[in-house]
């Protein structure tokens, strides 16, 4: 049973495809702990070069998924006031044990270390089935969107 489907995700989140690596919630915990899930198809443009004869997802973008997902978890614990925006500023004691190929659904899990606003320490756990297949601590700085072209105006007007 989902918690978030698509549609409420990319409501939340900034990213798109091929970029937006979360396709559904399934458990939230405002303020503590989220899961999501990525289902990993042969039809992912980063499988066209790495690896064409050998379709291995790369590290990089299993650590964004639990990102994004982390991102979901700190902007659905917030009051629902102006546009957040989370970006990650840390990531540190990052393991791969396996790797996740086309057909996986990675399960990400996400736990809350420490909150103290704007910045969330945050544990990551990814799963294929029950194998896990990477981990790491994260940091994101958590802050209001600024509007279109805020930062050009002073700028220009220095």
């Amino acid at each position: 049973m989902s918690v978030m489907e698509i549609d409420e995700i990319r409501a939340t989140l900034p990213h798109r495809y091929p970029f937006l690596l979360v396709d559904r919630i399934r458990e939230l915990d405002a303020g503590r702990r989220i899961v999501g899930v990525k289902n990993v198809t042969m039809n992912e443009p980063f499988f066209q070069g790495h690896f064409p004869d050998r379709p291995v997802m790369p590290g990089v973008l299993i650590l964004e998924a639990m990102a994004q997902v982390g991102g979901v978890l700190a902007i659905k614990s917030l009051p629902p006031t102006g546009r957040p925006v989370v970006y990650l500023t840390g990531v540190d004691k990052a393991k791969f044990r396996k790797p996740v190929v086309p057909g996986d659904q990675l399960r990400v899990e996400v736990e809350v270390l420490r909150q103290r606003h704007p910045f969330w320490k945050m544990q990551g756990h990814a799963y294929v089935e029950s194998d896990l297949v990477c981990e790491a601590e994260m940091t994101a700085m958590v802050t209001e969107e600024k509007g279109e072209g805020s930062e050009r105006r002073t700028a220009d007007s220095e």
